[in-house]
């Protein structure tokens, strides 16, 4: 697909703000003649050759100078938007990029909406559509792990995978099509059985990316975990500990967190977004009662429950009661259950056990700590990157499917490849299967861009930052 643009915008490309420097960047058929008109140098703008940087002036109307600034030039199509484009580097004030950039507008240039270069890029066949999208994530990546495969998105190992499986379904599709322009001399030459074989191939390596949605969901977003337990356990203190800060007010006495308190905090590089919650318990207390509703709410909606235990007395008939509610319905059954022993300092002789520890917490992975001493903190960090990276299944090496946009995609793909097997399974005429095929080919297109919609790509690159 190739752009054919009609006008050159403009837009601050760095945060604004006071720093150093600020980079405005232009881009269109244009770019060279605007950014001339106002930048005054030893060389013409509009005759330099495209990856040189000119020193010189930026003026207003009035012939005054406005900055000393740096020009690099990008010639079409070896620019990141695959047009014309100059970057200026100036200092960084606020009122200077805004003075430039009425500037140059008033040259002829139109301000760029959000995402509109990378969008430009993408029209230009600078980039697929799921290269695109890594563009925003590495900018918005909060972790180590969310910036490897933000990057491995960018350099194009999703979209490799996704063609390699798009022409295997293109094959597939040639061989039934091609038999079908003979059906009526009753000719037959596809190996029906061989396109099975197939098919059941892209479907296990549609399933394994698939699966690693789960992962790369965590790497894009972040693991949400919850910490839930009966009042005055210590679910605070452990929220404190792991921040290693004091965020949360802590007391003796029971009801004290009355809403969530969410933080996050980076463990190995895995971004884990922290959720301490209202004490779980019957109560007549209309705020307090609130806070209870919250936390179920947070652990409906939880990637790891970490259920804080007092190590210090027997929990309740009562507790047990509400916490094994909370655990078995409230909690989704994919979300990894940790049972955090807490206060093991009160109890040394009896190494942090407890008489009746209920059977709603039997057969979780646990951990003792003291949320006060910081005892056992670093086993529950190392437990709380085990259970959600490191134990699953994908690797460091293997392409990861980060995006919700990408899962739907390949779902859909996922169904429709299961009705063309269906269908040459039953017997069916190669007809009925190619439409199926096609669907699938369709959905896996999305991904890249190779089928998409001005609604899809508005909706994209609408959540990018102006200048980007």
């Amino acid at each position: 697909m190739k752009l054919t643009p009609v006008d050159t915008i403009i837009a601050l490309a760095t945060p604004i703000g006071e720093g150093g420097i600020s980079v405005i960047r232009i881009s269109g058929p244009d770019a060279l003649g605007i950014a001339g008109k106002t930048f005054r140098g030893k060389s013409e703008i509009a005759e330099a050759k495209t990856h040189t940087a000119h020193f010189g002036e930026i003026t207003g109307k009035n012939g005054m100078t406005i900055d000393q600034v740096v020009a690099v030039v990008f010639r079409n199509p070896n620019s990141y938007t695959g047009e014309d484009t100059v970057e200026i580097s100036c200092h960084g004030g606020i009122l200077l990029t805004k003075r430039i950039i009425e500037t140059l507008i008033a040259c002829g240039a139109r301000h760029a909406q959000p995402g509109e270069f990378t969008k430009r890029a993408f029209l230009n066949g600078k980039l697929d559509l799921s290269q695109a999208e890594a563009v925003a994530d590495l900018i918005h990546a909060r972790s180590d792990v969310a910036h490897r495969s933000s990057l491995a998105q960018l350099h194009g190992d999703l979209s490799r995978r996704v063609q390699n499986l798009r022409n295997k379904l293109i094959e597939s599709i040639s061989l039934l099509e091609l038999e079908l322009d003979f059906v009526e001399e009753g000719l037959e030459f596809v190996d029906k059985t061989r396109v099975i074989e197939q098919l059941k191939q892209t479907v296990a390596d549609m399933q394994t990316l698939l699966e690693s949605y789960k992962a790369g969901r965590i790497y894009r977003e972040g693991a949400k975990v919850v910490i839930a337990g009966a009042p005055n356990v210590g679910k605070s203190s452990l929220l404190n500990a792991l921040l290693n800060e004091n965020r949360a007010i802590v007391t003796d006495i029971p009801g004290t967190t009355r809403d969530v308190i969410e933080e996050a905090i980076s463990i190995d590089g895995i971004m884990f977004k922290v959720v301490d919650t209202a004490g779980v318990r019957e109560t007549e207390n209309a705020v307090e009662e609130e806070g209870v509703r919250r936390t179920e709410i947070q652990a409906e909606n939880c990637d790891v429950l970490l259920l804080v235990v007092d190590v210090s007395r027997d929990l309740s008939a009562k507790e047990e009661k509400d916490l094994g509610v909370l655990v078995r319905k409230k909690t989704p059954a994919s979300a990894v259950k940790i049972v955090v022993f807490n206060k093991i300092d009160l109890v040394p002789g009896q190494n942090g056990q407890i008489a009746r520890r209920g059977k709603f917490v039997s057969g979780y992975p646990s951990v003792k700590v003291s949320a006060v001493t910081q005892a056992g903190i670093e086993d529950l960090r190392k437990l709380l990157t085990d259970v959600t990276i490191h134990n699953s299944q994908t690797s460091e090496g293997r392409i990861t499917v980060t995006s919700a946009r990408h899962f739907d995609a390949l779902t859909r793909t996922m169904e429709s490849l299961g009705l063309s097997l269906e269908s040459l399974e039953q017997g069916r005429s190669g007809e009925f299967v190619t439409v199926d095929l096609r669907r699938a080919l369709n959905s896996l297109g999305e991904i890249t861009g190779e089928v998409t919609t001005d609604e899809i790509l508005n909706d994209i690159f609408s959540k990018f930052c102006i200048g980007k």
